[in-house]
């Protein structure tokens, strides 16, 4: 009898050959699936915050953010898209010896690029569509108040805070490549992500939407003004912290704290565990 669901051994042999193919992508491809993927975290990033902007308990917000939020990471596994953070998983292909060492980093380079054209051309597009105006601007003060919060967090706590997202989102890719029927893959794809939602640990792509979207909402004075107000954020905080090296203090970070995540805590102990080749592989580096 067939298994309703794919092993883990089966579902660690799709992800390499999946791999396999990543690698050996045009580039104007992988540009173009990067960028959509960038689009489509980003899309979860703007629907969530609209919706939970206006909430003052933090359980009650962060939930209904964790319900929402997955939608991007389906859009991506549904219709395509290369998402850097679960790209992170290439490195099982690596120390299978299917691929290059070099041939990965060249493709997360490109995804990682292309993601954050991706997730900005949406913060933009946000900002002229008019939703930050919700609730008098509030929405817009929100938007300053996340992206201030992410530019502001210490290295070490970014850096532990993305391991700790890109374990849960390299587990929602595996778990979705276990599942068979596309109602298995939007739950497998749900719980892990909306666990990540719920602890608040940072994505790097996530923050390529919601860091640019506050510092263009920081350039309208309604909404600095109303960070004021709500939040106690004043303008020379905000001036001071939103920008482009508020972005990279955090960027470089959190990523470096994604590809561990992705990489050393999920990657390769699963590689240990189902392939025994990976001792002498390494020895062979």
């Amino acid at each position: 009898m067939e298994n309703a669901f794919n092993t883990p051994v089966q579902v660690l042999d799709a992800n390499m050959n999946a791999g396999e193919g990543k690698v050996k992508l045009p580039i104007l491809k992988c540009i173009l699936l990067g960028i959509m993927a960038g689009a489509f975290i980003a899309f979860g990033g703007a629907s969530s915050n609209a919706a939970v902007h206006n909430i003052a308990n933090q359980g009650l917000s962060k939930t209904l953010a964790g319900c929402i939020f997955p939608v991007g990471l389906m859009m991506i596994v549904f219709v395509g898209g290369e998402l850097f953070t679960g790209d992170c998983l290439l490195i099982a292909g690596v120390v299978d010896k299917r691929f290059r060492a070099l041939a990965m980093i060249k493709t997360l380079v490109i995804v990682f690029f292309s993601n954050m054209v991706g997730a900005v051309l949406i913060a933009t597009l946000v900002y002229f569509s008019g939703l930050l105006d919700y609730t008098n601007g509030a929405l817009g003060a929100f938007t300053i108040k996340v992206a201030y919060g992410k530019a502001t967090i210490t290295p070490f706590k970014a850096i532990c805070s993305g391991i700790l997202c890109n374990i849960l989102v390299c587990m929602a890719v595996l778990m979705a490549t276990a599942a068979k029927d596309i109602a298995g893959k939007v739950w497998a794809i749900f719980f892990p992500i909306c666990a990540f939602v719920v602890g608040g640990w940072e994505h790097c792509v996530a923050n390529m939407f919601y860091i640019p979207a506050g510092i263009i909402a920081s350039m309208n004075d309604t909404y600095v003004a109303k960070a004021e107000e709500l939040y106690g954020i004043t303008a020379d905080q905000i001036v001071s912290n939103l920008t482009i090296g508020g972005f990279a203090s955090n960027l470089i970070p959190v990523t470096i704290g994604n590809i561990l995540g992705g990489m050393v805590f999920i990657a390769l102990p699963l590689y240990a565990i189902h392939k025994s080749k990976l001792v002498n592989n390494i020895k062979r580096f």
